[in-house]
């Protein structure tokens, strides 16, 4: 049995790795390391997968979220709502902007956005919502759209999880997740779904005029050469990684499908097992399977991880401490409510391994202590 990692990248790559040299190759060849054809292909490329009309590749995810906000004139004291059980990367835009980030409770078994304390969360102030897709699959975007033109707020998807994923309206219409809102965001942290070798991100939009302004933010506030329409960053996606993600755009749809036969094989293997509870599919989304996360009961989360450490066995738990008791957002001006999914999850989360290239005798391995760890401790 191959060594248990989180994400084997290195066993993916070596499946692909012909045509990652070649495409290194060419843009090395052709010396255009910024902005390069490949960036152009890419985008064009990823535009098509997604069904979007505008797609803007940027350094990193994080950039992706600020640019967002930066496009949409938020102003200082503007209220965004957001998950509270998220990455930082989520809500730390929001405070580096000096907006006021608004952080909500979530689904206990899902993990995404309350929808019903989401429109409690609603003040005048708000500006924006920020629906994040956690570990793969969507939040309950046609209520969430419904709201958002209700109070007329903007909406930002933040796919860093689960790009790939599908979402399907009640009248039977398929779109991608991050095409439904009024922005989409995304990372390409190696790690990713759809990872490069280094880092990147994308913005999306089927807004061409916010598509423009978007493009403008991310390359100085540039209209064109030496001439600077707003204030911007400076964030574009490297022609190496773009290479990079040309060939593993192609097997996207492939990954995923790997990814769920892997998460299958975990809850029917787990099932039966006293003391967790396996992932929650809803009806309206696929999943993607960015991680794999079980709930703990009674309080046994942290000696579960430090046993199946002594095994041999790596599991993550996303994530720790819960987002409104960070020290970084202390004095903040952060607006919380009452939380208690959050802190509980927190407490309970566990990631398994998780990734393209899992096989059956290392998940065979991986249940075998979990049950291991129930039955005799």
């Amino acid at each position: 049995m191959r060594e248990l990692q989180m994400v084997d990248l290195k066993s993916q790559y070596n499946k692909i790795k012909e045509e990652v040299a070649f495409s290194i190759f060419e843009c090395i060849e052709d010396a255009t390391f910024i902005n390069g054809p490949q960036v152009k292909s890419f985008a064009q490329n990823l535009s098509e997968y997604l069904g979007v009309k505008s797609v803007v590749p940027c350094g990193n995810g994080t950039d992706a979220l600020q640019i967002a906000m930066m496009a949409l004139d938020l102003q200082p004291g503007d209220e965004v709502i957001v998950p509270s059980f998220t990455y930082i990367a989520t809500a730390e835009v929001i405070c580096l902007l000096g907006l006021i980030p608004v952080m909500v409770d979530v689904d206990p078994f899902t993990f995404n956005i309350d929808v019903k304390e989401l429109e409690k969360a609603i003040t005048p102030k708000t500006r924006a919502i920020v629906p994040v897709h956690l570990f793969g699959q969507s939040v309950p975007m046609e209520e969430i759209m419904t709201i958002a033109n209700k109070y007329g707020i903007y909406v930002i998807e933040d796919t860093a999880q689960a790009i790939g994923a599908k979402y399907t309206f009640s009248d039977g219409r398929t779109t991608s997740v991050g095409s439904i809102g009024h922005i989409g965001c995304t990372s390409f942290f190696p790690s990713k779904n759809l990872g490069c070798y280094g880092d990147g991100g994308a913005i999306f939009t089927n807004d061409l005029e916010l598509g423009a302004k978007i493009r403008m933010i991310a390359n100085h506030g540039q209209e064109r050469k030496y001439v600077h329409k707003c204030i911007g960053v400076n964030s574009r996606l490297d022609s190496l990684q773009a290479a990079v993600l040309n060939v593993k755009l192609k097997y996207l749809n492939e990954y995923a499908e790997a990814r769920y036969r892997a998460a299958a094989y975990y809850s029917k293997s787990l099932k039966g097992i006293e003391g967790i509870v396996t992932p929650i599919e809803v009806p309206f989304s696929t999943h993607v399977y960015h991680q794999y996360t079980l709930i703990t009961m009674d309080g046994r989360r942290d000696e579960l991880k430090l046993f199946l450490e002594n095994n041999n066995v790596p599991s993550m738990i996303y994530y720790p401490i819960p987002l409104f008791e960070q020290d970084a957002f202390q004095g903040k001006g952060i607006k919380v409510g009452n939380l208690p999914v959050t802190t509980e999850l927190c407490k309970s989360v566990i990631s398994l391994p998780m990734h393209t290239e899992l096989s059956i005798d290392q998940q065979d391995y991986i249940v075998e202590r979990i049950r291991d760890f129930f039955k005799n401790t």
